[in-house]
């Protein structure tokens, strides 16, 4: 059974420092939730952008204290009245979020149990932290079909076409060293496109193609040069999807020039779906916006939520999908503000870090 309290590391208001709460309530799960005991929490950008309200993203927040963590793995504690597919002593991925029983920078969180999958054999709760904002973000940008979702309509795998329709066709992929460039990488290999060309820092290359980048260029170059290697990597085809995984504008204006007219541009951006909309209408260029929101949970998203965590154990187990590579970093939730700093300002580059909540003192 689960203690009444436990550690939590949140941020009493905008702009302050993380605070460990040391006595905070665990939470409670609803009739088809379940109660998780986090293992590994891993990090995001998300997290000290929020704590910072950099540009204005502190309305995330749903309550003050806003408690971090977006990704979580762990065992299952307790399930729903409502519950059948999971029990006590199972290993889960779960995702966290911006509500605070959601959230994974604590010792105990609660998940909806269709947004849960058992963790294989084959990989760690280190490893499996790493997985929910990535394919979430991804996914949510590219197959979802929903009424309000903002997605480019692809078919998804389990779908008609979702191996078949885009097989040979060229992909581009801004950013592929983070995490949701590495799971861009992965699902549009798993869409059959080819090639699939991606920036990032020559140091993780060999790891990207491993992923099923069949190309990487230098992020560091300058965009005309990275637009004028893309034809040559080609041959001349047309870049038909393009996946702008930073989510700045200049990270999206590359992802839209090097987009063929009529393809698909997804940014991990939600407010910048608008402006590249604008920039189509105002060029002709008939391409097509989509935009990221890796939360499965609102109804635009839940019917694909559901889909994606039934099979997400058997890609694991098959290696279809891979995490990312790990680093942990000691001292429990205390070690977390160091990441988030560290993730700040760029000093972190093809690996996910990931604290440990149970072993914080």
């Amino acid at each position: 059974m689960a203690p009444a309290t436990q550690k939590m590391l949140g941020v009493p208001e905008v702009g302050k420092p993380w605070q460990l709460y040391t006595d905070w309530p665990v939470p409670t799960p609803g009739p088809n939730d379940v109660l998780v005991k986090i293992v590994s929490a891993a990090l995001n950008p998300a997290d000290w952008r929020i704590q910072e309200n950099f540009m204005g993203v502190s309305i995330l927040a749903k309550k003050w204290p806003f408690i971090g963590g977006l990704d979580g793995a762990g065992i299952v504690e307790e399930v729903g009245s409502e519950v059948s597919t999971f029990a006590k002593g199972d290993k889960v991925i779960v995702p966290g979020g911006f509500e605070q029983e959601y959230a994974t920078f604590q010792q105990y969180n609660i998940g909806p149990a269709e947004n849960i999958a058992r963790i294989p054999e084959n990989i760690s709760f280190d490893e499996a932290a790493t997985l929910p904002v990535a394919l979430c973000t991804v996914v949510t940008g590219i197959w979802a079909h929903e009424p309000g979702a903002r997605s480019v309509n692809f078919p998804a795998p389990w779908e008609e076409g979702g191996r078949t329709k885009f097989a040979g066709k060229a992909a581009f992929i801004v950013g592929g060293s983070g995490s949701v460039g590495q799971m861009a990488i992965q699902l549009a290999r798993l869409q059959g496109f080819s090639p699939i060309i991606t920036t990032a820092s020559l140091r993780n290359e060999d790891w990207l193609k491993s992923l099923g980048a069949t190309h990487v260029i230098d992020r560091t170059l300058p965009d005309e040069a990275i637009l004028a290697e893309i034809p040559k990597l080609t041959r001349g085809e047309p870049i038909v999807y393009a996946f702008d995984a930073v989510g700045f504008e200049q990270s999206q204006q590359l992802a839209y020039n090097a987009l063929s007219p009529g393809g698909a541009i997804v940014t991990v951006n939600p407010a910048a779906d608008a402006a590249l909309k604008e920039k189509v209408q105002r060029d002709g260029s008939a391409k097509t916006v989509g935009c990221c929101y890796g939360d499965l949970r609102i109804p635009p998203h839940r019917k694909l939520g559901v889909e994606l965590c039934s099979r997400l154990t058997e890609w694991l187990e098959k290696g279809i999908i891979v995490p990312n590579r790990v680093e942990v970093i000691p001292g429990g939730l205390l070690g977390a503000p160091e990441g988030c700093e560290r993730i700040k300002h760029n000093k972190v580059s093809g690996v996910k870090l990931v604290v440990h909540p149970q072993e914080t003192e």
